[in-house]
């Protein structure tokens, strides 16, 4: 059986995931996070080797993340991960819902067709113009007639998942989709001097863990936390796929002001760095800008003097004054 466990984490509170998935490697060694709240486990072997069922493990799991991170987590298990993050979403924190393999049928009949992975809105609102508004009805209608509507691979491939059909592995040790940091003030905050301070130490931060990990991002998330506790998320594609600190920036300082804020009370802010893809496949615009070349030369040279003294060892002059 597929294990997935959503722990219902803000945000901004990702970087409690990697010790949580470090705690269900406890139980077996494949797991895979799913960021920002979320993790697979495979325990196929677990079930052998402990001498428990699924059901108790994922007791276990639950016990451990309350008993040493005070978190409690919605828990699916499945034979496999897409309907185990299925059963998750549908879960309250501190249940468990098992969907076994004679019951995937009756599972999906009535899920609707947006549940499904790989169908976002408007492949849904396609399917439910002809009467294909769940996952059972889709996986009984004629194959041709779903390959017509959506193209032969798309087709093929989406009607299997409506017949609970996931060949896809518990990858351990996958890279992350995406990258988050975050920034909390001591009080709530209606400076946008400082708010501003905020997007650029993220930014610098999120540009030395990309480099770091030789990555570059395709997009930018900003989420800004209030003192009420709602929360402002807005998102921007970068002219190009890049892990630049300026370039980072730039579309952070955007966000923010297209948000209006005037003199909101703010207590936190986050940004995310989201489709991620290795350096060496990303193209780079050659702009032929000195100022451009110069500084990415300085970047790199600031990368190795952090690596070799800590991250604080350079910093930009508005941060170091900041401190």
């Amino acid at each position: 059986m597929i294990l997935c466990a959503r722990f219902h984490l803000l945000p901004m509170d990702e970087t409690a995931l990697p010790p949580l998935v470090a705690l269900a490697e406890g139980l077996t060694p494949v797991v895979q996070a799913l960021p920002p709240d979320a993790l697979l486990a495979d325990l196929g072997g677990a079930e052998k080797y402990f001498g428990r069922d699924s059901g108790q493990l994922a007791a276990v799991l639950r016990v451990r993340a309350l008993a040493h991170f005070g978190l409690d987590c919605a828990i699916g298990l499945a034979p496999n991960p897409m309907l185990a993050r299925m059963a998750a979403r549908g879960t309250r924190p501190g249940t468990t819902r098992t969907v076994r393999p004679d019951e995937v049928d009756r599972y999906l009949a009535a899920q609707p067709v947006r549940a499904l992975d790989g169908i976002g809105r408007a492949t849904a609102g396609t399917l439910c113009a002809y009467g294909l508004d769940t996952a059972g009805r889709l996986a009984q209608a004629p194959p041709g007639t779903v390959q017509r509507i959506l193209g032969a691979r798309a087709g093929r491939e989406l009607q299997e998942r409506a017949r609970g059909i996931d060949r896809t592995p518990v990858t351990p040790h996958a890279s992350a989709p995406s990258l988050a940091a975050e920034r909390s003030f001591p009080r709530d905050e209606v400076d946008p001097v400082r708010h501003r301070r905020a997007l650029l130490c993220l930014a610098e931060e999120l540009g030395v863990r990309l480099r770091g990990t030789g990555q570059v991002c395709r997009s930018l998330s900003l989420t800004v936390r209030y003192a009420d506790r709602s929360r402002t998320t807005r998102t921007r594609n970068l002219r190009e796929p890049s892990a630049h600190s300026p370039a980072l920036a730039e579309p952070a300082y955007a966000l923010h002001a297209a948000l209006g804020l005037q003199r909101a009370r703010v207590r936190g802010i986050s940004l995310r760095a989201e489709g991620l893809v290795a350096a060496e496949l990303a193209a780079h615009q050659l702009t032929f800008d000195p100022q451009d070349e110069r500084s990415r030369r300085i970047e790199a040279v600031a990368d190795r003097a952090r690596a070799k003294f800590g991250p604080r060892a350079i910093v930009p002059g508005t941060l170091a004054a900041a401190a």
